[in-house]
Formats: structure tokens, sequence, C-alpha cells
């Protein structure tokens, strides 16, 4: 990676993204298969980057609070492997799956192992996981991105909590099927509430930059004590690009060319390892489940500043 002599965040480089990318604001349609996502402006639009000296700076509506989803499974996986080592890898492989995140198909065929940590069923096998080495996996991760994230009022929601519980029969039957393999440790039921309460959890992209800097930091916490190893850290950032957006991981990593994990309520966060954490906010998705203009928005930061890991 080059070295970069000018700061990292300049002003104004934030409000050239915004403007950059607000025509595609309001573009793809919010998350509609939960009823609490699909009520969701879809105008709305926030970045955030957090640099390694606590500097946080943002555009839009970077501190507006939203449903994080699908993001939060970056830092369940980074609990769990902290807590429990290793080990969680002989449960879920490290692969792009190619289909949808919550696709039934690849499991019979690879007896109950998901692709990976961040589709759903890959997902619920780290909260399964967290939950034994913990006892409370979504109550840990919670106070987990409190401190991290330097906000002791982030919370989860529990309208899109109910939400999730109405809607959740994929989710069910991922988990079920799972355990028919003994893939599942922890009663389904239990494992379930977890993960949706997991997924409830409502953050700002300021919240989620700075809580992402463990990853910038290769494995430091925000207080400097170590959460992962150099390894370990470089492993989830692996993942994170190869993974972290679905079946268009591929594209993302072309577009961006950082570590990045997305959800459905609109979000992405992204690492630039050694140097600050990015999130981004935009509720209307593509037909893979990315946020449209969010996905444009780190693909104009990268290009601007030049910063990649390639």
């Amino acid at each position: 990676m080059a070295v970069h002599t000018e700061p990292l965040v300049h002003a104004g480089l934030l409000e050239r993204i915004a403007a950059d990318v607000a025509p595609l604001v309001g573009s793809g349609t919010p998350a509609e298969y939960i009823p609490a996502l699909a009520t969701v402006d879809p105008s709305r639009f926030g970045m955030a980057v957090a640099d390694l000296d606590g500097n946080v700076f943002g555009t839009g509506d970077w501190q507006v609070p939203f449903s994080a989803q699908s993001i939060t499974k970056v830092f369940a996986l980074a609990l769990a492997l902290a807590e429990g080592g290793d080990i969680l890898w002989e449960r879920v492989g490290r692969e792009p799956s190619g289909n949808p995140f919550n696709s039934l198909v690849q499991l019979e065929y690879e007896n109950g192992i998901p692709r990976n940590p961040f589709i759903n069923a890959g997902a619920l096998v780290v909260t399964d996981r967290l939950q034994t080495l913990t006892g409370d996996a979504s109550s840990e991760l919670l106070e987990f991105l409190r401190k991290e994230s330097g906000n002791p009022d982030i919370g989860f929601d529990a309208e899109v909590a109910a939400s999730e519980h109405e809607h959740g029969d994929r989710n069910a039957a991922l988990a079920h099927f799972m355990a028919s393999y003994g893939n599942i440790d922890n009663p389904v039921p239990t494992l379930l509430d977890h993960y949706f309460w997991q997924c409830s959890i409502e953050m700002s992209c300021a919240d989620l930059a700075r809580a992402g800097l463990f990853l910038a930091r290769h494995g430091l916490r925000a207080d400097g004590s170590r959460l992962l190893t150099r390894s370990e850290a470089k492993q989830i950032n692996a993942v994170m690009l190869t993974c972290g957006t679905y079946d268009a991981a591929g594209d993302f990593a072309y577009r961006v060319g950082l570590p990045g994990k997305s959800g459905v309520g609109g979000g992405i966060v992204a690492v630039v390892p050694g140097l600050c954490s990015l999130a981004v906010w935009s509720p209307g998705l593509d037909r893979r489940g990315n946020s449209v203009a969010g996905v444009a928005a780190l693909d104009r930061f990268t290009t601007l500043t030049g910063l990649s890991v390639f």
C-alpha cells in the first residue's frame, strides 16, 4: 500500500462523495421481507470515517441509528474467535457461497457445514458457538459494540426483533437442518432468539466506524487491549473481502478493494487495515441485498483517496 502524506480525510471529501452518489440515493428497494425495515425512508444517506487517532468525520445522516442487521456478524465472529479460538473453523467454512445469503441448497451437499460465517447459516453457527462460550450471545455482543463505539446508548430494536421472529421461518429451517447434522449445540429456539436480537441492534455510521477500528488496528480494542491476534484480524478481514457482501463479493472487491460487510438495513462497514474504518448507510438495496448508494460511495472513497488493499 502506498504511503500517503496528505490527511486521510480532508475537509469536503465526504461531502464530495455524498454529492457524487446523490443521484443513486433512493435507488433500489429497502428490505421488504422484514416489514419493520420496509418502511425506512429510502432517501436517507450517511457516511462516516474513523481513523486510528480517534477522529471521526461524517456527512449526511451519519449519526442516525439504523438496523445493523448482518453487519453484526463481523463482531460476533470476532468475539467467537477471541473466546474460543480456531476450533470454530471446523464448523463453518471460509469460501464464497455463490448463492443467496439465506439459501438452504449448499447445506445438504456439504453435510450441514455452511460455506462462510456471513451467510445466514454460517452466522447461526457463529452465534451458537458464542452462546455456548458466553451463555448470553446477544448481550455479550451488545456490550462489546457499546464499548468499542464509545456509545452506551446502542441497543436492540424490539420491533425489528419481533419482525425477524415473525418472518424467521427460513432461518429456523437453516438452524434445524444444521442441528440434524450435529452442527448446532444449543436448542434451536434459544439460538434463533439470540440471532434475531443480534440482527436488531441499531447503530449509526459513526458507531459502526468506531466499532470496526479493532480490525484496522490489527486486533487491538479501543482501550488498547488485544481482542484478536494479528493473524486472526487478518483472517476476518480476508473473509470480509471474499464473503462480506453476499454473492456480490467479487464485484465489491473489484469496485471497492476493501474488506467490507453489508447488511440488509442498508449499511456497510469497511476497513483499511492500519489506517481507518468506514461505514455508510442508504436503505435502497440491489437484488443481492447490498446498498446501491453505499457501494457507490465506498467506490468513490477508494477512487478519490487511492486507498485499498491492492
